[in-house]
């Protein structure tokens, strides 16, 4: 049985459980009571089993593990934990649903568990305290991947200043990162320009929500509201119940997506099916996209605006592309044959962005499209995704009640 690997907080209570059972069997009782030996139950044994295995992952370790450093490939961690080329090209076809080894970036961790012919029983990635992925062999060698998210609990914090030069000279002197200014822009974008608008005194409050696990940082921080003074006007952004941003009046901040990544509708061969099994394995295997029947060359085409955070090329996904459409949203393009985008490009809606094709592995010219909500993938073609549009009348009243707590925690009230 492979062994279990335990979170921080899974940690501390099994020690306390043991604590507790320990302190239990010392505590003192009646003298003059000799309670005959006993039979322990079949499911006691069970359980001691499981508490020893538990107890035994707590202090486990990984036979190679590497912090990721600028210049490192996959291929070269695989070769440095004496993992061969094979292995590694089963594990990045179980990442094919996932994609999560083209997103390894320096400071994440890998940590290889060999069995004793030193072949690869187990790889996780750590990409931050809240997001883990780990890749498990099967029986017939092939493997599996687990994503695990650890949600912690979010700290607001508000920053505030003046503008002296540039928006994000003044902003970034206040703490803001280049990826929180750059979310603020877009909130605002069609409300205001700030190369030219802004003046020396105009002032601007930004509250952000930092995530936490066990008291520790993960990195991920989310915008909740926006309020530029410019001048004699406020221009505002606050995040409603839905995730979307919309101003103090409740008129939607966002931009359309329209439904399809192409000019016009195609046959889908491929539908979006989290709970498709694998014909040979029976094992389930998710389809987490849609796939439309094109042939090679078709325009493919951003459903929204947003930055490009990938372009690469995979061995089983082919080249591929991926958007980022502010904080929640994220779409994927696999397969294509040519690439028009480059990393950090924004893209507006109905762009061109690459042409479909049948690279990686495929059974002919079609495009795979993803589009995930918060990490998750969702149905493209049912999901509920952003339309411009204002709140209703039964909406704004908690909506209203939001925005002056925000206000509130942004010293604005």
């Amino acid at each position: 049985m492979p062994s279990v690997r335990l979170n921080s907080v899974q940690k501390k209570l099994v020690l306390a459980s043991g604590l507790l059972v320990g302190a239990a069997l010392l505590w003192p009782g009646q003298q003059d009571k000799v309670n005959p030996p006993v039979a322990v139950p079949l499911e006691l044994n069970s359980v001691a089993e499981d508490t020893a295995r538990l107890i035994e992952a707590i202090s486990g370790k990984p036979d190679f593990e590497f912090v990721v450093e600028k210049g490192d490939t996959l291929s070269s961690l695989f070769q440095r934990a004496g993992v061969d080329q094979q292995t590694m090209y089963r594990v990045l076809e179980a990442d094919l649903n996932i994609l999560a080894l083209d997103t390894l970036q320096p400071g994440n961790k890998l940590e290889f568990y060999l069995d004793d012919h030193k072949q690869l029983t187990r790889m996780e990635l750590y990409f931050s305290p809240a997001r883990q992925v780990e890749f498990i062999v099967e029986s017939d060698g092939s493997y599996r991947h687990r994503e695990i998210i650890h949600e912690g609990y979010w700290r607001n914090r508000e920053i505030s200043g003046d503008i002296q030069g540039s928006f994000y000279a003044s902003a970034q002197r206040k703490g803001l990162t280049a990826a929180e200014i750059q979310r603020v822009e877009e909130l605002l974008q069609d409300k205001l320009n700030f190369a030219r608008e802004l003046r020396a005194g105009d002032t601007f409050n930004v509250l952000l929500s930092d995530q936490f696990v066990d008291a520790d940082p993960t990195g991920n921080t989310r915008v909740l509201a926006v309020q530029i003074g410019n001048g004699s006007r406020q221009i505002n952004a606050f995040m409603a119940d839905d995730g979307q941003f919309y101003d103090e009046q409740g008129h939607s901040l966002a931009r359309a997506f329209q439904r399809y990544p192409l000019e016009r509708k195609y046959r889908i061969s491929s539908s979006f099916n989290p709970t498709r099994k694998h014909p040979v394995t029976g094992r389930i295997s998710p389809h987490n996209g849609t796939d439309f029947a094109v042939s090679t060359g078709t325009k493919v085409l951003s459903p929204g605006n947003g930055v490009v955070s990938l372009v690469t090329n995979h061995r089983y996904a082919g080249k591929y592309i991926v958007i980022d459409h502010g904080s929640k949203y994220r779409t994927r393009y696999l397969h294509l044959s040519k690439t028009l985008v480059k990393k950090g490009q924004k893209v507006s809606r109905g762009q061109l962005i690459g042409l479909s094709g049948n690279t990686g592995r495929t059974t002919g010219p079609h495009l795979h499209y993803e589009f995930m909500i918060n990490g998750r993938p969702v149905n493209a073609m049912t999901a509920k995704i952003p339309m411009a549009q204002s709140l209703t009348k039964a909406e704004m009243d908690t909506f209203a009640a939001r925005v002056y707590s925000y206000k509130m925690q942004m010293g604005l009230v």
